[in-house]
């Protein structure tokens, strides 16, 4: 069969969703004969949001397409190509006060229609699969989990060797930190009040804070001013994933204090590198992390602060938490997220009419 697996999103693409390795890993798992194609539809010149959707049913027609994969809650609005859809997490529906309004209502026009049309649906989390039942009201064995991992580049580096990155970036030997897009999900807020109530404890190594800038950046630059910690916390904006894997290796600790999540891949990338990880103690970061990183529950600053204490003053402590998480990471592979892809695919295709 030739499938085709669509990058393509006007505003979100999950980029770790078609890596090279799990593109790799697919087309080798696919029969002898059978094709891979990914488009990304750069080239499709637009003038709207939802033309390159219009047009996608033509598209796969002239392809002769045996299935569709919408990677990100997307796919043909007509045609017969069997389609497989991806739903990464429900936080348009119920976290919709973090997201802007144009991408929620665009969401909830868009969940009904895949939910009826799609053949299958993955999604990355038993916790997302348990959401999207309920809430989306999808029959349970029309929803498959395949679980994300991290890629291999995602590997503990030798401190001396991180040196130059960290002096680039403009980062002391001892810092914490936190990856990812900046915005109010994420419980950045909660993370540096935390932060500016250790400072009138105790001497702090900074934050680092690494990520592209999401939406309401400017609240939270102005709460940071606020707390007088603009000496304190670093920005570096988005950075390579030579230079993630070097802070990862060297950070003091990993800190990820999300509200909500469709699988939390920061901490595991995190994790594969070494780094003591403190998450929140929600569902979906339970079932990423396990028993291998320190859980505190979401929107406390005060048991967040502890949590942050704790590794800091405890050496034995952190280094449990860093051999856990490295043996715990060991578990996740985009070969197995591969196969279970595949799997999803021959189902979709068994229930073509």
């Amino acid at each position: 069969d030739l499938i085709m697996l669509d990058a393509f999103d006007h505003e979100y693409i999950p980029e770790h969703l078609l890596t090279e390795e799990f593109l790799r890993e697919v087309q080798t798992l696919l029969a002898p004969g059978g094709g891979l194609a990914a488009n990304t539809f750069s080239s499709f010149p637009r003038t709207r949001q939802t033309e390159p959707a219009l047009r996608l049913p033509l598209f796969l027609a002239r392809g002769s397409f045996d299935l569709f994969h919408g990677t990100n809650y997307d796919m043909p609005r007509w045609g017969n190509v069997p389609s497989v859809v991806t739903i990464h997490d429900l936080s348009l529906l119920l976290h919709s006060d973090t997201h802007e309004p144009r991408l929620v209502e665009r969401a909830r026009g868009r969940f009904p229609a895949v939910i009826r049309s799609a053949k299958m649906i993955i999604t990355v989390s038993e916790s997302v699969k348990r959401e999207i039942v309920e809430h989306l009201k999808a029959p349970p064995d029309k929803v498959a989990v395949t679980p994300n991992a991290h890629r291999s580049c995602f590997k503990p580096v030798p401190l001396e060797e991180t040196r130059d990155t960290r002096k680039r970036l403009g980062i002391e030997d001892d810092f914490l930190l936190f990856v990812g897009t900046i915005e109010p999900r994420k419980g950045l807020l909660t993370l540096v009040e935390a932060f500016a109530d250790l400072r009138q404890q105790k001497t702090l190594p900074p934050l680092v804070i690494a990520g592209a800038q999401g939406w309401l950046m400017d609240d939270f630059l102005s709460s940071v001013s606020a707390l007088g910690l603009e000496d304190r916390i670093r920005f570096t904006g988005y950075v390579s994933d030579q230079d993630l894997t070097a802070l990862y290796s060297s950070c003091v600790a990993f800190i990820y204090p999300s509200i909500y999540e469709g699988f939390g891949l920061p901490p595991l990338e995190a994790m594969a590198c070494g780094a003591p990880v403190i998450t929140s103690d929600i569902p979906v970061l339970r079932e990423t992390v396990g028993t291998a990183a320190c859980l505190v529950p979401p929107a406390s600053k005060s048991q967040l602060a502890q949590a942050i204490m704790n590794v800091l003053e405890d050496k034995s402590y952190r280094e449990r938490l860093s051999r856990a998480g490295l043996e715990h990471s060991k578990r996740f592979s985009w070969k197995r997220t591969a196969r279970l892809t595949l799997d999803v695919y021959k189902e979709a295709l068994s229930r073509r009419p």
